[in-house]
């Protein structure tokens, strides 16, 4: 059949028409310098989000939103990832994430070697008993019903985990020095399990801690193995990471290779200034795995000083069995004698953070648990032990048995210049390793260290806009695309079509961390805009009160 002329014209305008006809969405970001998170150089542009997803990138021209926001020609990238969040309890008292959300951090990575479950009813009850200032019921018993617990009570950022190696062998063997009995790896295998069809990454461990410090190679090789079934990668703060510290990174090698996954190193550091000239080693250590097909991949945070605990100081003999029984101990005068000489010897069988730390000026004491001692909050191990009459290393132990608990410390470690080596790495992503914290409350009971405040500002402020470590997106290629890649997560980790709308929308002429170590409750600055899940939780740098953060669940996820 032969059509007329005009109705085929008039066909074709319609068709014309129909695809100029402008679009409607629930949200455009006009005017973005759009960083994609790929690497790439920024283009200029907009985006379009419908609900929770980005569907267009570009120039949009008459399209038509319910709402638009005009970046003002700011830097638009996809939301940060924390490759390490101690976030676990600060989201339970305060669900906004100040200090990370006011950085632009839309995904919190947890499970350094301990994750929130799986538990027993035992380490329940222990759970609570040694709770700080920030007091919870515990509503969950496996990893995946923690998660799920924070998405429904309401959280500001997204939260995904690992499962902890520590926590489960806590679970099956509790705190004692031995390798598990076959039934009881196995027991610790099929929990593993568990938290992968829930959606853990994959394996945790914090091997200078005990009990972590009590696992051998084969154990986590055993329970690796479980975690590559269902995709999932190795992450390890590593046996050593100072003076064994090459020895640790051929263990994580090892690992890897044995158990067929990928590995990521926590914090990567060469820790005491006698072990600094071994980062060049390390990196050589690392760059030849890879190269022999070895996945290993790095994270960091970006400071000299790290911090943990007291119980980095003293021998993992002495802490068997548990916080009582190390308190326990340290009240017998002849094994303080025997803790206090191994805590002055450069030791090579565990790691002295004391010793590393160079003297107890560099020991600063941060987090307390007994109101009696909290006024030590923010003084060095010396000042405290001047006060108190006794020597450093008594002090520390005192401090031990009259707080109940480790005490939060912070110990200054590493080299400037190993720091802008690290951050120059192309594997290299970044974690706090620290909570996302709120400048009020219950917070400002201990000084946290001021990463928990400034991370990720300090990389885009200090070392990329100042010092020009590294450019601008290949920073963000390490805060986003590299991470999510590395974890795989889908859907995230790139401004895309189809990828959540996980977003932020930042000023690299300003942003900057404030919080120091003397005042470390000070947010970072820069951060206009962040939107998580497609919903803005940050709006002209103040929250917004919106908590649409979801447990991303890991590639062995077996729900719908």
């Amino acid at each position: 059949m032969k059509y007329p002329l005009f109705l085929i014209l008039m066909v074709a305008a319609g068709l014309v028409s129909c695809t100029e006809a402008p679009r409607e969405y629930s949200l455009i970001i006009r005017n973005a310098l759009i960083y994609d998170g790929s690497g790439s150089a920024p283009v200029p542009g907009d985006i379009a989000i419908n609900g929770d997803t980005i569907v267009a990138l570009g120039a949009l021209g008459n399209a038509w939103a319910k709402e638009e926001l005009d970046a003002g020609g700011l830097a638009v990238s996809p939301g940060f990832i924390n490759m390490l969040s101690w976030a676990t309890e600060s989201l339970i008292e305060d669900g906004r994430g100040m200090s990370d959300i006011k950085q632009g951090v839309t995904l919190e990575i947890m499970g350094e070697g301990w994750s929130m479950g799986p538990l027993s009813d035992t380490m329940k009850v222990l759970s609570v008993k040694e709770q700080g200032d920030i007091k919870y019921d515990i509503q969950w018993t496996t990893l995946g019903e923690y998660l799920q617990y924070l998405e429904e009570k309401g959280v500001s950022p997204n939260v995904a985990s690992f499962v902890g190696a520590t926590t489960l062998r806590i679970h099956e063997i509790g705190f004692d020095n031995r390798p598990p009995s076959s039934e009881e790896l196995e027991r610790m295998r099929s929990l593993a399990r568990q938290a992968m069809e829930e959606g853990a990454l994959g394996i945790g461990s914090s091997l200078i801690y005990a009990p972590a410090f009590y696992a051998g190679t084969e154990e986590l090789i055993e329970l690796c193995k479980v975690a590559g079934e269902y995709d999932g990668m190795y992450i390890t703060h590593m046996r050593s990471e100072g003076n064994q510290l090459l020895e640790a990174i051929d263990e994580v090698i090892r690992i890897a290779k044995a158990a067929g996954v990928p590995a990521e190193i926590y914090h990567l550091k060469a820790a005491g200034q006698n072990n600094w000239p071994k980062m060049a080693l390390a990196i050589q250590k690392i760059d030849s795995a890879r190269a022999a097909g070895i996945r290993i991949s790095t994270d960091m945070y970006n400071y000299i000083a790290g911090a943990t605990g007291l119980d980095a100081s003293m021998p993992p003999w002495v802490q068997e069995g548990g916080l009582e029984a190390w308190a326990r101990r340290l009240q017998d005068p002849a094994i303080r004698k025997k803790v206090a000489a191994e805590m002055k010897t450069d030791a090579q069988d565990w790691e002295n953070l004391y010793f590393s730390a160079g003297s107890a000026e560099n020991v600063l004491l941060v987090e307390f648990k007994n109101d009696s001692i909290k006024p030590y909050t923010g003084k060095t191990l010396a000042e405290v032990a001047a006060i108190r009459g006794k020597s450093p290393e008594e002090t520390a132990m005192d401090l031990v048995v009259e707080d109940g608990s480790r005490v939060g410390t912070v110990y200054f470690l590493m080299s400037e210049e190993n720091v802008r080596k690290q951050i120059a790495l192309p594997y290299m992503s970044f974690g706090s390793d620290a909570g996302a914290l709120a400048a009020e409350g219950v917070f400002l009971k201990s000084n946290p260290h001021p990463r928990a405040y400034g991370n990720v500002a300090r990389l885009l402020g200090k070392y990329v806009r100042e010092e020009k470590v590294i450019p601008l997106e290949d920073a963000i290629r390490k805060l986003t695309a590299q991470p999510a890649s590395n974890l795989k997560i889908a859907r995230r980790g790139l401004l895309k079509p189809g990828y959540f709308a996980d977003i932020v929308i930042f000023d690299p002429a300003s942003i900057q961390d404030h919080a120091t170590f003397e005042k470390p409750h000070q947010y970072a600055s820069g951060v206009r805009h962040v939107f998580v899940n497609g919903v803005q939780v940050l709006k002209d740098g103040e929250h917004t009160g919106a908590k649409p953060g979801r447990f991303v669940k890991g590639p062995g996820w077996t729900g719908e």
